[in-house]
Protein backbone atom coordinates (compact mmCIF):
# COMPACT_ATOMS: atom_id res chain seq x y z
CA UNK A 1 0.00 0.00 0.00
CA UNK A 2 1.49 3.61 -0.79
CA UNK A 3 0.21 6.84 0.05
CA UNK A 4 -0.16 8.83 -3.02
CA UNK A 5 0.43 12.77 -3.28
CA UNK A 6 -3.37 14.44 -3.78
CA UNK A 7 -3.98 18.18 -4.28
CA UNK A 8 -1.24 19.05 -6.24
CA UNK A 9 -0.57 22.74 -6.75
CA UNK A 10 1.76 22.83 -9.73
CA UNK A 11 3.92 20.42 -11.69
CA UNK A 12 6.97 21.95 -13.68
CA UNK A 13 10.11 20.07 -15.12
CA UNK A 14 11.85 17.91 -17.78
CA UNK A 15 11.48 13.97 -17.89
CA UNK A 16 13.30 12.15 -20.09
CA UNK A 17 10.79 9.08 -20.28
CA UNK A 18 11.79 4.99 -20.37
CA UNK A 19 12.28 3.78 -23.82
CA UNK A 20 9.73 2.38 -25.66
CA UNK A 21 8.13 -0.66 -24.39
CA UNK A 22 7.21 -2.55 -27.87
CA UNK A 23 10.45 -1.25 -29.59
CA UNK A 24 12.60 -2.51 -26.84
CA UNK A 25 11.15 -5.88 -27.30
CA UNK A 26 11.53 -6.37 -30.61
CA UNK A 27 14.92 -5.35 -30.46
CA UNK A 28 15.64 -7.80 -28.40
CA UNK A 29 14.02 -10.67 -30.36
CA UNK A 30 14.82 -9.42 -34.26
CA UNK A 31 18.86 -9.21 -32.58
CA UNK A 32 18.46 -12.94 -31.46
CA UNK A 33 17.31 -14.05 -34.45
CA UNK A 34 19.74 -11.63 -36.90
CA UNK A 35 23.28 -13.20 -37.69
CA UNK A 36 25.84 -10.83 -36.03
CA UNK A 37 25.83 -8.17 -33.15
CA UNK A 38 23.03 -6.16 -32.35
CA UNK A 39 23.45 -3.19 -29.32
CA UNK A 40 20.40 -1.16 -28.10
CA UNK A 41 20.60 1.67 -26.78
CA UNK A 42 17.18 3.05 -23.95
CA UNK A 43 16.65 -0.45 -23.85
CA UNK A 44 13.38 -0.42 -21.76
CA UNK A 45 14.39 -1.63 -17.53
CA UNK A 46 10.98 -2.78 -17.14
CA UNK A 47 10.18 -6.40 -15.93
CA UNK A 48 8.33 -7.21 -18.84
CA UNK A 49 11.05 -6.34 -21.29
CA UNK A 50 13.53 -8.15 -19.04
CA UNK A 51 10.99 -11.32 -19.37
CA UNK A 52 12.10 -11.52 -22.97
CA UNK A 53 15.62 -11.31 -21.88
CA UNK A 54 15.55 -14.28 -20.06
CA UNK A 55 13.64 -16.24 -22.57
CA UNK A 56 16.09 -15.83 -25.22
CA UNK A 57 18.82 -16.63 -22.69
CA UNK A 58 16.85 -19.83 -21.91
CA UNK A 59 17.31 -20.25 -25.81
CA UNK A 60 20.66 -19.79 -26.25
CA UNK A 61 21.34 -16.51 -27.23
CA UNK A 62 23.85 -14.22 -25.14
CA UNK A 63 22.43 -10.85 -24.01
CA UNK A 64 25.24 -8.10 -22.01
CA UNK A 65 23.03 -5.75 -20.77
CA UNK A 66 24.58 -2.86 -18.86
CA UNK A 67 21.70 -0.67 -17.76
CA UNK A 68 19.94 0.45 -20.20
CA UNK A 69 22.63 -0.27 -23.08
CA UNK A 70 22.30 -3.87 -24.39
CA UNK A 71 23.91 -6.20 -26.84
CA UNK A 72 22.69 -9.48 -28.02
CA UNK A 73 24.86 -12.17 -30.27
CA UNK A 74 22.57 -13.02 -32.83
CA UNK A 75 22.34 -16.81 -33.43
CA UNK A 76 20.53 -16.64 -36.73
CA UNK A 77 16.78 -17.95 -37.69
CA UNK A 78 18.01 -21.31 -37.36
CA UNK A 79 20.55 -21.06 -34.31
CA UNK A 80 18.16 -20.72 -31.69
CA UNK A 81 18.33 -23.78 -29.03
CA UNK A 82 15.84 -26.01 -27.63
CA UNK A 83 15.50 -24.57 -24.35
CA UNK A 84 15.90 -26.73 -21.00
CA UNK A 85 13.71 -25.05 -18.70
CA UNK A 86 10.48 -23.30 -19.32
CA UNK A 87 9.98 -19.73 -20.80
CA UNK A 88 8.68 -17.76 -18.23
CA UNK A 89 7.07 -14.30 -20.08
CA UNK A 90 5.73 -13.49 -16.56
CA UNK A 91 3.21 -10.59 -17.19
CA UNK A 92 3.88 -9.90 -20.68
CA UNK A 93 1.71 -10.78 -23.22
CA UNK A 94 3.93 -9.48 -26.17
CA UNK A 95 6.46 -11.66 -24.57
CA UNK A 96 4.32 -14.42 -25.37
CA UNK A 97 3.09 -13.66 -28.86
CA UNK A 98 5.91 -12.63 -30.83
CA UNK A 99 7.77 -15.38 -29.35
CA UNK A 100 5.41 -18.00 -30.51
CA UNK A 101 5.82 -16.53 -34.01
CA UNK A 102 9.67 -17.41 -33.66
CA UNK A 103 9.57 -20.65 -32.31
CA UNK A 104 7.04 -21.94 -34.99
CA UNK A 105 9.76 -21.97 -36.96
CA UNK A 106 11.80 -23.89 -35.42
CA UNK A 107 12.41 -27.52 -34.96
CA UNK A 108 12.21 -28.16 -31.78
CA UNK A 109 9.60 -28.32 -28.48
CA UNK A 110 9.52 -25.41 -25.69
CA UNK A 111 7.09 -24.65 -23.31
CA UNK A 112 5.63 -21.04 -22.46
CA UNK A 113 4.21 -19.73 -19.05
CA UNK A 114 3.66 -16.52 -17.29
CA UNK A 115 2.01 -14.81 -14.58
CA UNK A 116 -1.93 -15.22 -13.30
CA UNK A 117 -2.67 -11.91 -15.36
CA UNK A 118 -1.20 -13.84 -18.20
CA UNK A 119 -2.93 -17.00 -17.80
CA UNK A 120 -6.36 -15.01 -18.23
CA UNK A 121 -5.39 -13.56 -21.49
CA UNK A 122 -6.11 -14.96 -24.95
CA UNK A 123 -3.46 -16.51 -27.12
CA UNK A 124 -6.04 -18.15 -29.78
CA UNK A 125 -5.62 -14.87 -31.98
CA UNK A 126 -1.60 -16.06 -32.31
CA UNK A 127 -1.77 -19.43 -32.20
CA UNK A 128 -4.61 -20.10 -34.80
CA UNK A 129 -3.07 -18.61 -37.77
CA UNK A 130 0.55 -20.14 -36.53
CA UNK A 131 -1.41 -23.48 -36.57
CA UNK A 132 -2.52 -22.83 -39.71
CA UNK A 133 0.69 -22.36 -41.02
CA UNK A 134 2.00 -25.95 -39.84
CA UNK A 135 2.98 -24.66 -36.14
CA UNK A 136 2.01 -27.91 -33.32
CA UNK A 137 0.55 -25.62 -30.47
CA UNK A 138 -1.50 -27.23 -27.81
CA UNK A 139 -2.43 -25.67 -24.23
CA UNK A 140 -5.21 -25.36 -21.87
CA UNK A 141 -8.92 -24.69 -24.20
CA UNK A 142 -6.85 -26.15 -26.98
CA UNK A 143 -3.94 -23.81 -27.35
CA UNK A 144 -6.46 -20.30 -26.15
CA UNK A 145 -4.49 -19.61 -22.82
CA UNK A 146 -0.99 -20.80 -21.10
CA UNK A 147 0.59 -22.56 -20.17
CA UNK A 148 1.60 -23.32 -23.99
CA UNK A 149 3.30 -26.33 -25.38
CA UNK A 150 4.75 -25.80 -29.36
CA UNK A 151 7.09 -27.94 -31.54
CA UNK A 152 7.96 -25.74 -34.62
CA UNK A 153 9.41 -26.83 -38.01
CA UNK A 154 8.66 -26.09 -41.75
CA UNK A 155 5.97 -23.88 -42.51
CA UNK A 156 3.50 -22.69 -45.23
CA UNK A 157 2.83 -19.40 -46.14
CA UNK A 158 -1.05 -17.73 -45.47
CA UNK A 159 -3.04 -14.42 -46.16
CA UNK A 160 -4.42 -14.31 -42.83
CA UNK A 161 -7.68 -12.21 -42.17
CA UNK A 162 -6.81 -10.73 -38.63
CA UNK A 163 -10.59 -10.18 -37.42
CA UNK A 164 -8.72 -7.69 -34.59
CA UNK A 165 -6.33 -4.79 -35.36
CA UNK A 166 -3.07 -6.36 -33.47
CA UNK A 167 -0.01 -5.55 -33.43
CA UNK A 168 0.95 -8.43 -31.51
CA UNK A 169 -1.07 -11.01 -33.91
CA UNK A 170 0.41 -9.37 -36.94
CA UNK A 171 4.04 -9.33 -35.43
CA UNK A 172 3.69 -12.88 -34.54
CA UNK A 173 2.71 -13.79 -38.37
CA UNK A 174 5.32 -11.86 -39.71
CA UNK A 175 8.02 -13.55 -37.84
CA UNK A 176 7.03 -16.74 -38.80
CA UNK A 177 7.16 -15.77 -42.16
CA UNK A 178 11.07 -15.10 -42.07
CA UNK A 179 11.28 -18.73 -42.16
CA UNK A 180 8.56 -19.92 -44.55
CA UNK A 181 9.21 -20.56 -48.08
CA UNK A 182 6.77 -18.04 -50.28
CA UNK A 183 5.23 -15.01 -49.29
CA UNK A 184 2.84 -14.77 -45.96
CA UNK A 185 0.16 -11.40 -45.97
CA UNK A 186 -1.69 -10.23 -42.92
CA UNK A 187 -4.79 -8.06 -43.55
CA UNK A 188 -5.99 -6.17 -40.70
CA UNK A 189 -9.37 -4.57 -40.11
CA UNK A 190 -7.76 -0.97 -38.96
CA UNK A 191 -3.97 -0.42 -39.24
CA UNK A 192 -1.90 -1.32 -36.35
CA UNK A 193 1.78 -0.24 -34.60
CA UNK A 194 4.37 -1.43 -37.55
CA UNK A 195 6.98 -1.34 -35.09
CA UNK A 196 7.98 -4.67 -36.27
CA UNK A 197 7.61 -3.72 -39.96
CA UNK A 198 10.10 -0.75 -39.44
CA UNK A 199 12.58 -3.20 -37.56
CA UNK A 200 12.45 -6.09 -39.90
CA UNK A 201 13.86 -3.27 -42.72
CA UNK A 202 16.33 -1.92 -39.91
CA UNK A 203 18.23 -5.10 -39.82
CA UNK A 204 18.11 -5.76 -43.42
CA UNK A 205 14.91 -7.60 -44.19
CA UNK A 206 11.82 -7.22 -46.88
CA UNK A 207 8.63 -6.12 -45.54
CA UNK A 208 5.80 -5.10 -48.38
CA UNK A 209 2.67 -2.76 -46.95
CA UNK A 210 -0.29 -2.13 -48.67
CA UNK A 211 -2.95 0.03 -46.82
CA UNK A 212 -4.11 -2.59 -44.34
CA UNK A 213 -1.83 -5.65 -45.59
CA UNK A 214 1.39 -6.32 -44.95
CA UNK A 215 3.15 -9.08 -46.56
CA UNK A 216 6.44 -11.05 -45.83
CA UNK A 217 8.71 -13.56 -48.09
CA UNK A 218 10.81 -15.92 -46.45
CA UNK A 219 13.07 -17.30 -45.65
CA UNK A 220 15.15 -14.32 -45.26
CA UNK A 221 18.23 -13.59 -43.79
CA UNK A 222 19.21 -10.41 -40.89
CA UNK A 223 22.06 -8.98 -40.21
CA UNK A 224 22.54 -7.77 -36.68
CA UNK A 225 21.78 -3.40 -36.10
CA UNK A 226 22.46 -0.53 -33.33
CA UNK A 227 19.03 0.65 -32.43
CA UNK A 228 18.32 3.50 -30.34
CA UNK A 229 15.26 3.17 -28.60
CA UNK A 230 13.03 6.76 -28.25
CA UNK A 231 11.08 7.68 -25.47
CA UNK A 232 7.49 5.23 -24.79
CA UNK A 233 4.73 7.71 -25.46
CA UNK A 234 2.62 5.40 -23.83
CA UNK A 235 4.65 6.49 -20.83
CA UNK A 236 4.84 10.13 -21.29
CA UNK A 237 1.08 10.02 -21.87
CA UNK A 238 0.71 9.77 -18.20
CA UNK A 239 2.52 13.27 -17.69
CA UNK A 240 1.06 14.68 -20.82
CA UNK A 241 -2.42 14.14 -19.03
CA UNK A 242 -1.05 15.33 -16.10
CA UNK A 243 0.53 18.56 -17.48
CA UNK A 244 -3.11 19.71 -19.15
CA UNK A 245 -4.62 18.64 -15.88
CA UNK A 246 -2.58 19.66 -12.76
CA UNK A 247 -2.70 23.72 -12.25
CA UNK A 248 0.46 25.83 -12.88
CA UNK A 249 1.91 22.77 -14.69
CA UNK A 250 4.21 22.84 -17.34
CA UNK A 251 6.18 19.40 -18.21
CA UNK A 252 8.50 18.87 -21.22
CA UNK A 253 8.81 15.37 -22.44
CA UNK A 254 12.33 14.65 -24.39
CA UNK A 255 12.88 12.44 -27.38
CA UNK A 256 9.36 10.55 -26.94
CA UNK A 257 8.69 8.61 -29.94
CA UNK A 258 5.85 9.90 -32.40
CA UNK A 259 5.51 6.88 -34.62
CA UNK A 260 2.07 7.83 -36.24
CA UNK A 261 0.63 4.19 -35.26
CA UNK A 262 0.84 5.52 -31.92
CA UNK A 263 0.08 8.73 -31.59
CA UNK A 264 -3.78 9.04 -31.11
CA UNK A 265 -2.81 10.23 -27.92
CA UNK A 266 -1.62 13.13 -29.08
CA UNK A 267 -4.25 14.05 -31.67
CA UNK A 268 -6.65 13.15 -28.61
CA UNK A 269 -4.98 16.19 -26.39
CA UNK A 270 -5.03 18.37 -29.50
CA UNK A 271 -9.04 17.74 -30.57
CA UNK A 272 -9.43 18.54 -26.11
CA UNK A 273 -7.72 21.86 -26.67
CA UNK A 274 -4.52 21.07 -24.98
CA UNK A 275 -2.12 23.52 -24.81
CA UNK A 276 0.69 21.59 -26.39
CA UNK A 277 3.90 21.99 -28.93
CA UNK A 278 5.90 19.06 -30.54
CA UNK A 279 9.70 20.24 -31.45
CA UNK A 280 13.08 19.00 -32.60
CA UNK A 281 11.31 16.46 -34.58
CA UNK A 282 13.90 13.75 -35.98
CA UNK A 283 14.55 10.21 -36.99
CA UNK A 284 16.23 7.93 -35.02
CA UNK A 285 17.20 4.82 -37.71
CA UNK A 286 13.47 4.16 -39.14
CA UNK A 287 11.84 5.71 -35.63
CA UNK A 288 10.80 9.32 -35.43
CA UNK A 289 10.73 11.19 -32.25
CA UNK A 290 10.97 14.83 -30.76
CA UNK A 291 10.64 16.63 -27.20
CA UNK A 292 6.90 17.42 -26.16
CA UNK A 293 5.74 20.41 -23.94
CA UNK A 294 2.52 20.28 -22.37
CA UNK A 295 0.74 22.81 -20.33
CA UNK A 296 -2.49 23.50 -18.10
CA UNK A 297 -5.15 23.65 -20.45
CA UNK A 298 -8.97 23.94 -20.65
CA UNK A 299 -10.31 20.61 -22.36
CA UNK A 300 -13.68 19.86 -24.25
CA UNK A 301 -15.06 16.74 -24.57
CA UNK A 302 -14.64 14.82 -27.70
CA UNK A 303 -15.59 11.01 -29.26
CA UNK A 304 -12.61 8.48 -29.18
CA UNK A 305 -13.59 5.24 -31.82
CA UNK A 306 -12.92 3.78 -35.01
CA UNK A 307 -9.15 3.92 -36.78
CA UNK A 308 -8.03 6.00 -33.71
CA UNK A 309 -8.64 3.03 -31.48
CA UNK A 310 -5.49 0.88 -31.93
CA UNK A 311 -3.09 4.19 -32.45
CA UNK A 312 -4.27 4.77 -28.33
CA UNK A 313 -5.52 1.68 -27.03
CA UNK A 314 -3.11 1.40 -24.11
CA UNK A 315 -3.65 5.11 -23.39
CA UNK A 316 -7.28 4.91 -22.68
CA UNK A 317 -7.18 4.74 -19.06
CA UNK A 318 -4.97 8.32 -18.57
CA UNK A 319 -7.39 9.13 -21.69
CA UNK A 320 -10.80 8.59 -19.22
CA UNK A 321 -8.87 10.69 -16.61
CA UNK A 322 -8.47 13.58 -19.18
CA UNK A 323 -12.11 13.65 -19.89
CA UNK A 324 -13.17 13.64 -16.63
CA UNK A 325 -11.49 17.01 -16.36
CA UNK A 326 -12.93 18.22 -19.63
CA UNK A 327 -16.32 20.26 -20.18
CA UNK A 328 -18.94 18.24 -21.48
CA UNK A 329 -19.33 14.32 -22.25
CA UNK A 330 -16.68 11.98 -23.58
CA UNK A 331 -17.77 8.80 -25.51
CA UNK A 332 -15.21 6.23 -26.16
CA UNK A 333 -16.30 3.01 -28.03
CA UNK A 334 -15.19 0.19 -30.17
CA UNK A 335 -12.31 -0.46 -27.73
CA UNK A 336 -13.82 -3.75 -26.44
CA UNK A 337 -9.80 -4.90 -26.61
CA UNK A 338 -9.75 -3.21 -23.27
CA UNK A 339 -11.17 -6.26 -21.48
CA UNK A 340 -8.49 -8.66 -22.64
CA UNK A 341 -5.66 -6.38 -21.25
CA UNK A 342 -3.21 -6.92 -18.14
CA UNK A 343 -7.25 -6.55 -16.46
CA UNK A 344 -10.59 -5.23 -18.23
CA UNK A 345 -9.60 -1.88 -18.07
CA UNK A 346 -13.14 -0.74 -18.78
CA UNK A 347 -14.23 -2.18 -15.46
CA UNK A 348 -11.64 -1.07 -13.63
CA UNK A 349 -10.67 1.99 -14.50
CA UNK A 350 -14.54 2.84 -14.25
CA UNK A 351 -14.32 1.30 -10.92
CA UNK A 352 -11.49 3.21 -9.38
CA UNK A 353 -12.33 6.82 -11.13
CA UNK A 354 -15.76 6.23 -9.08
CA UNK A 355 -14.29 5.74 -6.31
CA UNK A 356 -12.55 9.84 -6.57
CA UNK A 357 -15.78 11.01 -7.56
CA UNK A 358 -15.95 10.52 -11.41
CA UNK A 359 -18.99 11.02 -13.15
CA UNK A 360 -18.16 7.83 -15.34
CA UNK A 361 -19.80 4.48 -16.77
CA UNK A 362 -18.78 1.35 -18.43
CA UNK A 363 -20.55 0.37 -21.70
CA UNK A 364 -20.39 -2.72 -23.93
CA UNK A 365 -17.08 -1.46 -25.78
CA UNK A 366 -15.83 1.31 -23.83
CA UNK A 367 -17.39 4.06 -21.82
CA UNK A 368 -18.89 7.49 -21.44
CA UNK A 369 -17.44 10.12 -19.00
CA UNK A 370 -19.42 13.48 -18.01
CA UNK A 371 -17.08 16.41 -17.31
CA UNK A 372 -16.13 18.33 -15.46
CA UNK A 373 -15.91 16.89 -12.55
CA UNK A 374 -13.95 17.60 -9.04
CA UNK A 375 -12.36 14.37 -7.50
CA UNK A 376 -12.51 14.36 -3.93
CA UNK A 377 -11.93 11.20 -1.20
CA UNK A 378 -11.85 10.79 2.31
CA UNK A 379 -9.15 7.60 3.16
CA UNK A 380 -9.92 6.05 0.13
CA UNK A 381 -8.00 3.18 -1.16
CA UNK A 382 -7.62 2.89 -5.29
CA UNK A 383 -6.16 -0.60 -6.97
CA UNK A 384 -3.79 -1.11 -9.50
CA UNK A 385 -5.11 -4.75 -9.58
CA UNK A 386 -1.65 -5.65 -11.02
CA UNK A 387 -2.00 -3.25 -13.82
CA UNK A 388 0.59 -0.94 -14.23
CA UNK A 389 -1.29 1.14 -16.56
CA UNK A 390 -4.21 1.64 -14.21
CA UNK A 391 -1.30 1.78 -10.81
CA UNK A 392 -0.16 5.60 -13.21
CA UNK A 393 -3.39 6.58 -14.27
CA UNK A 394 -4.53 6.76 -10.55
CA UNK A 395 -1.06 7.96 -9.12
CA UNK A 396 -2.01 11.28 -11.82
CA UNK A 397 -5.48 11.60 -10.82
CA UNK A 398 -4.53 11.84 -6.58
CA UNK A 399 -2.48 14.51 -7.97
CA UNK A 400 -6.27 16.65 -8.38
CA UNK A 401 -8.09 14.50 -5.82
CA UNK A 402 -8.64 16.49 -2.67
CA UNK A 403 -8.17 14.23 0.08
CA UNK A 404 -6.36 11.22 1.18
CA UNK A 405 -5.68 8.08 -1.49
CA UNK A 406 -3.55 5.17 -1.10
CA UNK A 407 -3.13 2.90 -3.83
CA UNK A 408 -2.67 -1.21 -3.79
CA UNK A 409 0.16 -2.89 -5.28
CA UNK A 410 1.71 0.20 -6.71
CA UNK A 411 4.86 -2.26 -7.47
CA UNK A 412 2.71 -2.70 -10.86
CA UNK A 413 4.49 0.15 -12.35
CA UNK A 414 7.70 -1.11 -12.47
CA UNK A 415 6.45 -3.55 -15.63
CA UNK A 416 6.63 -0.75 -18.04
CA UNK A 417 8.23 2.36 -16.12
CA UNK A 418 10.01 1.41 -12.73
CA UNK A 419 11.14 5.41 -12.22
CA UNK A 420 7.95 6.24 -12.30
CA UNK A 421 7.05 8.05 -9.12
CA UNK A 422 10.74 9.10 -8.63
CA UNK A 423 9.97 11.22 -12.32
CA UNK A 424 6.28 12.23 -10.85
CA UNK A 425 7.75 13.58 -7.46
CA UNK A 426 10.89 15.54 -9.54
CA UNK A 427 7.71 17.85 -10.57
CA UNK A 428 6.13 18.73 -7.77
Amino acid sequence: MQPLRTNISSLRGTINVPGDKSISHRAVMLGAIANGTTTIANFLQGEDCLSTIDCFRKLGVSIEQNGSDVVVEGKGLKGLKEPSDILNVGNSGTTARLLLGILAGCPFHSCLIGDESIAKRPMGRVTKPLKMMGAHIDGREHGNYTPLSIRGGELQPIHYESPVASAQVKSAILLAGLTTNGTTTVTEPHRSRDHTERMIRLFGGSVTVDDLTVSITGPQQLIGANIYVPGDISSAAFFLAAGAIVPNSEITLKNVGLNPTRTGIIDVLQKMGAEMTIENIRNEQTEPLGDITIRTSNLTATEISGALIPRLIDEIPIIALLATQAEGTTVIKDASELKVKETNRIDTVVTELRKLGADIKATADGMVIHGKSALKAKDVVVDSYGDHRIGMMLAIAACITQGTVCLKRPEAVAVSYPSFFDHLHSLM
